[in-house]
């Protein structure tokens, strides 16, 4: 078969892997296996060791130990599809985006690059090299990521640089006080961006919330106590699943939700 025919073809901007770099690579290792029941693979080692999680046999996210030196916090990025990091990458920067890392080939996996949107929230780039390819979980599986949403304070004008760089559409949910965009690439929803004015922590800034599915949030978040880690909020039934958001022993905030069962 030609390189054409076994390229994975993904939505660009759909949801493509999620990665956490850790100081203590071991100690999230056992932190994510307790808790969703993860195994781990090794490599892709571009930024140093690195594993992935897997769950059913599909390889769900991806853990990392951080570089010594590097004072970035420690947070769940979540990568978006691109056809061409290069490209995309390059339409970042047009738009008012910067490019910390890359574009860069993940051994034979794919290619990727971390960026930041303008108002400084970061997110990665990946284009997918061969099939089966990374993040491809059936819809669904437990433990592997659901959902991304950017919280940021606004979304007026973020919200034009994603549309710019992934030719997303947006449309609003229509509900008193809230400011709450869903994404859609090529018809289907597969992100969020969520407007929280002053209530943005100051400590962060804008950025990226990662989702996974389980199938209880509450023995979820006492299993992450258990486990060392935290519940920050939750759990608390919502319109779009029960769901908590959680700390892990080194603070990554991640979020888990019980999806709600789809109108018959």
């Amino acid at each position: 078969m030609t390189e054409a025919a076994t390229r994975l073809r993904r939505t660009p901007g759909a949801r493509a892997w999620a990665s956490l770099m850790v100081h203590e690579l071991e100690v999230g290792m056992e932190f994510y296996r307790g808790l969703f029941g993860w195994e781990f693979q090794s490599g892709p080692r571009q930024l140093g060791p690195y594993v992935r999680a897997v769950v059913g046999g599909h390889e769900v996210a991806g853990l990392g130990k951080k570089a010594p030196g590097r004072g970035l916090p420690v947070a769940w990025l979540p990568y978006l599809a691109s056809d061409d990091a290069d490209d995309t990458a390059a339409g970042v920067r047009s738009y008012g985006g910067t490019v910390a890392v890359g574009p860069l080939d993940a051994e034979s996996a794919g290619r990727m690059a971390i960026v930041a949107d303008p108002h400084g929230a970061p997110f990665g780039l990946w284009q997918d090299a061969h099939l089966p390819g990374l993040g491809n979980a059936p819809r669904g599986t437990l433990g592997a990521p659901v959902w991304f949403e950017l919280v940021t304070r606004e979304t007026h004008s973020v919200v034009k640089f994603y549309q710019a760089v992934f030719g997303y559409k947006a449309e609003a949910v229509e509900a008193p006080g809230t400011d709450y965009l869903t994404l859609y690439a090529d018809g289907r929803p597969v992100a969020g961006i969520h407007g929280v004015g002053e209530s943005l922590p100051r400590d962060r800034g804008p950025h990226w919330r990662t989702y996974f599915a389980v199938e209880d949030p509450d023995v979820v978040a006492g299993r992450a106590t258990e486990l060392g880690g935290q519940v920050v909020r939750g759990p608390d039934d919502s319109p779009y699943g029960r769901l908590a958001t959680l700390a892990d022993p080194e603070g990554a905030h991640f979020s888990v939700i019980r999806p709600a069962a789809p109108a018959r």
